[in-house]
């Protein structure tokens, strides 16, 4: 067994994948659809002043990271979107650790833009309508655990009001069906994951868990947010 399959058996989603046939995972008792659909939501009535600066980071956690860093890396704007992991400690980050749910790290995605072309509040507004489900606890779609949680971890202060007011406005406008529970949580650091997971999304655009869970999330920025749809996604290549 190679270095890859080994590590992706600690991975819920690929003993998932192992044991539930595609029909099952696509359709949910009552016949709808397990495919989360994208929410159209206003944007935020404040956002992050950039001035002149051209190079800007926001660090965001929806579930599993190969969608996150899909989507942001079809984002224009973004100069770079890297998988990880945040809100615990460092020697704590590896792909076995996280995924066992006994750390304090959620699945993150490191995002690097430039504010002269997409501002910290779209992005925003992009994490909440497409990257994720903001009103699913400790869970995304067939993902469970608070390694999957909703969090924003803003790494300026800047950053940390803009986040809270604009949960506060969605909440006020019931843009959701369920209260958001996307967490604000202190930035101590990010860490990168293992190389296989980067640019995951774009390597293996077949593995059943992309086709039904991210790919639909790709499309729907391309609906939702034309404007900030780029289709050739930044890639991170080699770390």
């Amino acid at each position: 067994m190679g270095v890859y399959e080994g590590v992706v058996r600690w991975s819920r989603r690929a003993v998932m994948l192992a044991l539930v046939p595609v029909a099952a995972m696509v359709m949910l008792p009552n016949g709808s659809s397990a495919v989360e659909e994208a929410v159209v939501i206003p944007p935020p009535a404040m956002d992050v002043q950039g001035g002149t600066a051209k190079t800007a980071t926001a660090v965001f956690a929806g579930g599993c990271f190969w969608g996150v860093q899909g989507v942001f890396q079809h984002t224009k704007g973004v100069t770079r979107a890297v998988s990880g992991y945040a809100g615990g400690k460092a020697d704590d980050a590896t792909y076995p650790a996280v995924s066992s749910g006994s750390t304090a790290h959620a699945e993150a995605v490191e995002v690097t833009y430039d504010p002269t072309q997409v501002t910290y509040g779209q992005l925003l507004q992009v994490y909440f309508s497409v990257a994720h489900n903001p009103t699913q606890l400790n869970y995304q779609g067939p993902d469970h655990g608070t390694q999957y949680r909703s969090a924003v971890f803003p790494v300026t202060d800047e950053e940390r009001q803009v986040a809270a007011a604009y949960i506060v406005q969605l909440d006020a406008a019931t843009a959701f069906p369920a209260p958001i529970v996307t967490k604000i949580e202190p930035f101590t650091g990010f860490y990168a994951a293992e190389q296989y997971h980067q640019d995951f999304l774009t390597n293996n655009p077949d593995y059943p868990y992309i086709v039904i869970n991210d790919l639909p999330k790709i499309e729907a920025l391309k609906t939702v947010f034309p404007a900030l749809y780029r289709p050739d996604p930044v890639l991170v290549g080699q770390l």
